[in-house]
């Protein structure tokens, strides 16, 4: 069943829905736990470090784990060992109902991923999931999560005020990011990120997108509850 929602945030309809897409729409933690195993080993990284930055980009949090001498040849390889291994991704609950519905009923979308523009691609491309025309990119912004700038850059695409936008993500570092954006509504969504945590950022925590209750208003999306 739908998860209620009571908070006066979503009291008006959206003009614009952005969402996370790694832990959102798709699962790919076994891609990025097999990864970033590699990675942690070919450049000597305690890998339970990595643990604290979910959310956040690869090229942020490389900054904070190695020095700077090293940190571009780090960033292109974890690209591509990332982009070689998209087995096992799949389509997360919901996920295709709710991008079809948001098309059906034009309203103006976009993913917003810390992903690079050829990780997103190759990971969208595997599971052949049908996304919105725009998708903003960590490759997109000079700074990414968990800086403001990914949903700053999606609202701008689609030509809406942050503060009219829904986001949809399922990570601590995202939803502030999107927080700090201006954006009105946020909606964590578990998976990788334990209830209580999401509870600290999130208007609402669903399990999955396919708890979203919603309906479509003249191209608008206006979140049910009581």
């Amino acid at each position: 069943m739908p998860t209620p929602v009571r908070s006066s945030v979503f009291a008006e309809p959206f003009s614009a829905v952005l969402l996370d897409m790694d832990g959102t729409l798709i699962d790919s933690i076994g891609s990025v736990e097999r990864s970033w195993a590699q990675w942690s080993e070919e450049f000597g990284v305690d890998p339970t470090l990595l643990r604290a930055f979910h959310g956040v980009t690869a090229e942020n949090l490389i900054a904070q784990l190695l020095p700077e001498d090293v940190r571009v040849r780090a960033f292109a390889r974890i690209r591509e060992i990332e982009v070689a291994d998209v087995a096992g991704i799949t389509v997360l609950p919901g996920a295709a109902e709710l991008l079809g519905s948001l098309d059906a009923g034009a309203v103006p979308a976009a993913i917003v991923t810390s992903s690079t523009d050829d990780l997103a691609e190759a990971r969208l491309t595997a599971t052949g999931l049908s996304h919105p025309e725009v998708v903003v990119t960590a490759s997109d912004v000079e700074r990414g999560k968990p800086f403001p700038d990914p949903w700053l850059e999606g609202a701008r695409r689609l030509g809406v005020d942050p503060a009219d936008c829904l986001v949809v993500e399922d990570s601590v570092a995202g939803l502030r990011a999107a927080r700090d954006a201006g954006c009105r509504g946020l909606v964590g969504v578990l998976g990788t990120t334990p209830r209580e945590e999401l509870e600290e950022v999130a208007d609402v925590v669903i399990p999955d997108v396919s708890h979203l209750a919603h309906v479509v208003e003249d191209g608008r999306l206006r979140v049910l509850g009581h």
